[in-house]
Formats: structure tokens, C-alpha cells, sequence
């Protein structure tokens, strides 16, 4: 049985409640043949309505995006799956416990980031007080941007990053992705107009056919989102490869998520 299969069809034990998200958020545990996990489970029930998205679909967007993660060969977003539990139909993802003295974002008293640093902008500390925000310059979180700048991601928060202590990042909490307009927020922001890497140019290229009208990707897709979701992301993807460079902020849309952690 694979992880998602456990997500999928085992037993859903509710064990307490994140008490800061957003929306309601539980954590849990699946089990089934001996086997267990822990896991969050989002009822479609506990999702609190959006302006600019369509009311009871963040759940299925959540799992629209751990399809294009995996079909990029990355796995930057945990085992998620849609299943019914305890409270309706609802997204269910692996728990990961999370490296937290793992540094990937910074706030410094400088003009200019130290090697190893990409800059954001400028922070707004109070009482006059500025910082530079930065992020690691690192091949991972390299990765999460294209794949946030693909999805759309809306609210790419800090606090969304999760390293582990086996040296992977995943990124969490895609419920506002996949919208037609451009609304990519984001703190990643450190390569923006620079050119892509090899790797990133290749990924591309794999998603766009795996994007393509009957392609197994797309056909997972549009069980989860709109028709018009999946042109638009078939879309972003074109764009990247045309440009060949990191997305910038367009101006239209606030760049950066709030609060950024």
C-alpha cells in the first residue's frame, strides 16, 4: 500500500485541531492493515469563502497541486489526496514534521545580501525601522518557485516552507492556486528575471505535454479544477518556456503574501 493509498482509504482518526490556520485544519491519523500515518485532513466543510475563488474548492486545489508536483519529478508537496472523513469530503496530506532551526529566510541590517542570499525587498519593522528580506539561495526552494510561478500560488508564505532533517523541502498549504488571473504572491522572489536553470527548462518542457488535452496529467486536473484552470496553467507554462526567465512581480496583484510567515 503506497501513501496515498493509505491516505486514501484508511481509517481517519481525528486527534486535535490546528488552532492558527486559516481555515479548519485537523490533525489526524490514518491507519489501515497495521499501518499508520499522521496526517491533515481539510474539510471542504471548514473552508471560509474567498472573494476572488470559487466557495468549497480549496481542497481540490490542494491536491490539483500535489499532482503537478509529483508530475515534475520533485515532490515538493506532500502525499495529498481527496477523501471523505469525519466532517465530508475534504483534503487529506502526510503530516511532516518540519526541521525548524533550518534557515531559509532572513531579515538583515544591509543594503545588499552575503553570498549564499538572494534579496526579496525591503521589511517594515516599525518606529521608522526597515530590513532586507532574504531567502537562501538554494536549488530547492529554486524548485518551489517554478513550481508556485506554474500553480499560481497565491500565498507562498514562510511558514509554508518545510525542511526536513533528511534535506528535503516541501512546501504546504496550496488552497489558493490555479486561479485564471495572475495572483502569484509569493516570498521567493530572489531570482526573479534571471534565466532559468537547465533543470527547470526540462521540467517545463515535460509538463507542457503532460498538460496537453487527453494527457493523464491534464485528465487528473480537470476532475479537480475548472477547464479553463488547466488551459491557464498549460498557459503559464508556455509563457515560462518562452521567456526562459524566473517570473517577476507583474504590479497588479500585491507581490508579497501577509503576514509573510
Amino acid at each position: 500500500m503506497t501513501t496515498a493509498e493509505l491516505l486514501a482509504e484508511g481509517e481517519l482518526t481525528v486527534r486535535g485541531r490546528i488552532r492558527d490556520a486559516s481555515n479548519a485544519a485537523l490533525y489526524c491519523t490514518v491507519s489501515s492493515d497495521g499501518r499508520q500515518a499522521a496526517c491533515i485532513y481539510k474539510p471542504v466543510a471548514g473552508e471560509r469563502p474567498l472573494w476572488d475563488f470559487p466557495d468549497g474548492t480549496l481542497a481540490q486545489r490542494e491536491v490539483a497541486a500535489y499532482e503537478v508536483s509529483e508530475a515534475t519529478g520533485w515532490s515538493l508537496v506532500p502525499p495529498t489526496v481527496l477523501r471523505d472523513g469525519p466532517y465530508g469530503q475534504g483534503m487529506c496530506q502526510l503530516w511532516i514534521e518540519g526541521q525548524p532551526d533550518a534557515e531559509l529566510l532572513a531579515l538583515v541590517d544591509a543594503e545588499e545580501p552575503e553570498d549564499g542570499w538572494k534579496a526579496v525587498g525591503l521589511a517594515d519593522l516599525g518606529d521608522g525601522r526597515t530590513a532586507l528580506l532574504v531567502h537562501a539561495d538554494d536549488e530547492r526552494l529554486r524548485r518551489l518557485a517554478v513550481l508556485d510561478a506554474v500553480v499560481n500560488n497565491a500565498d507562498r508564505k514562510g511558514g509554508h516552507l518545510l525542511p526536513t532533517e533528511d534535506g528535503h523541502l516541501y512546501g504546504i498549504d496550496h488552497g489558493v492556486t490555479f486561479n485564471t488571473e495572475n495572483k502569484l504572491r509569493t516570498l521567493l522572489w530572489g531570482w526573479a528575471g534571471e534565466p532559468l536553470t537547465g533543470e527547470a527548462v526540462e521540467v517545463l518542457k515535460g509538463l507542457k505535454g503532460a498538460l496537453e488535452e487527453g494527457a493523464a496529467l491534464a485528465v487528473r486536473l480537470a476532475g479537480l479544477i475548472t477547464a479553463a484552470e488547466v488551459a491557464a496553467t498549460r498557459a503559464r507554462v508556455e509563457a515560462l518556456l518562452a521567456c526562459g526567465k524566473y517570473p517577476e512581480p507583474s504590479g497588479e496583484w500585491p507581490a508579497i503574501p501577509w503576514p509573510p510567515v
